[in-house]
């Protein structure tokens, strides 16, 4: 068995307060212009003038004075803090410069970095991961441009997981929206659509990445993945294919599925995806596959074909042709193996 020990890592939580910066936030907008059209460093002397907080101005002047000199005009900065700014103590941060209380009771090893907006709180802190645990079980995560956004197989146990059946319908949907737009030259709609797009998205994927976690959590297992790295820019895919494979941000999805495995001590691998789609997960001979179906003409395994990709992404890696003895056959049955519950999470 393996065992997966703790690191320290980088996290930042997101916290709402109830205080109203406007006047600070304009007045950190001022000092960034300024750091930004001055040709020297400045001290937060230089800028006392403004009226801000020396403690959040030489955060302000040190972030934007090295900033791109081609931008002209800051649209939005925020609140930023150093470490020093900010006391901790039991389920509460403090910021005196602010006059500020927050309940915080995240366990974590120190704050690195606070910024503030009008509405929530940014703190980067360092945290230690979870205690090991013992490796007993891998799960095959296969990530598909058609029907459920992720197929996840649980190998020792021939459990199926199903998530985010309705995930890439968000993406066709505003496609359509923005086509439509475009159309009757509303460009500014069309940037608004796709900035909301994006934190759809997004705020699927962190659903559909803790669900990952949390189950390889319960089952102690190692996340396994197929790398997908440079498969957009494979000669051998059609233009279509590589078009649906942007439907969706599969690699946002694994980086969030790894910092969160992180945290709770678990292990992520990434394997060569080379016929893990072909292989028939019972016997290991190149099957037959038809749009979503698999079947192999070597033992007679009739599955879904991301099912069967799932359970050969599960195996080990060093042979996709070894099967696990715990492995059911699932005959006949397009959806899972005999025996298993397929669950919906996260549309």
């Amino acid at each position: 068995m393996q065992v997966i020990g703790g690191e320290k890592m980088i996290l930042t939580y997101k916290l709402k307060h109830n205080r109203d910066f406007s006047d600070e936030l304009r007045k950190a907008k001022l000092v960034a212009q300024v750091a930004l059209e001055s040709p020297k460093w400045l001290s937060s002397k230089s800028v006392k003038y403004i009226g801000l907080k020396s403690a959040i101005s030489c955060q302000i002047l040190t972030k934007y004075h090295k900033r791109n000199r081609n931008v002209k005009k800051i649209r939005s900065v925020k609140l930023t803090l150093a470490s020093q700014s900010c006391k901790k103590s039991g389920d509460e941060i403090y910021i005196p410069c602010l006059k500020l209380r927050m309940k915080f009771d995240k366990d974590v090893e120190k704050i690195n970095q606070i910024e503030l907006d009008n509405k929530y709180a940014y703190i980067s802190c360092t945290v230690k991961e979870d205690p090991k645990f013992e490796i007993k079980t891998h799960i095959g995560v296969d990530c598909n441009t058609v029907g459920n956004l992720c197929t996840i197989a649980v190998k020792e146990t021939g459990k199926v997981f199903k998530f985010g059946k309705y995930a890439l319908h968000v993406r066709k949907k505003y496609k359509a929206m923005r086509r439509r737009l475009q159309k009757k030259g509303k460009y500014k709609k069309v940037k608004n659509i796709g900035n909301k797009e994006q934190r759809i998205c997004r705020d699927i994927n962190h659903k559909i990445s803790r669900k990952i976690v949390d189950l390889a959590v319960a089952n102690k297992s190692v996340i396994r993945f197929e790398s997908l790295k440079g498969i957009r820019k494979s000669k051998k895919n059609s233009k279509s294919f590589r078009g649906t494979l942007n439907s969706w941000s599969f690699y946002q999805l694994q980086q969030f599925v790894e910092y969160k495995a992180q945290q709770a001590g678990a292990e992520v691998i990434y394997i060569d995806p080379y016929m893990t789609s072909r292989c028939c997960s019972k016997c290991g001979h190149v099957g037959n596959r038809t749009k979503k179906n698999f079947e192999c003409l070597n033992c007679g395994h009739f599955e879904h074909a991301d099912v069967n990709a799932a359970f050969n992404i599960a195996l080990p890696s060093q042979a996709l042709v070894q099967l696990s003895v715990d492995r059911d056959a699932g005959n006949g049955h397009l959806t899972c193996p005999n025996g298993a519950t397929p669950d919906k999470v996260a549309g």
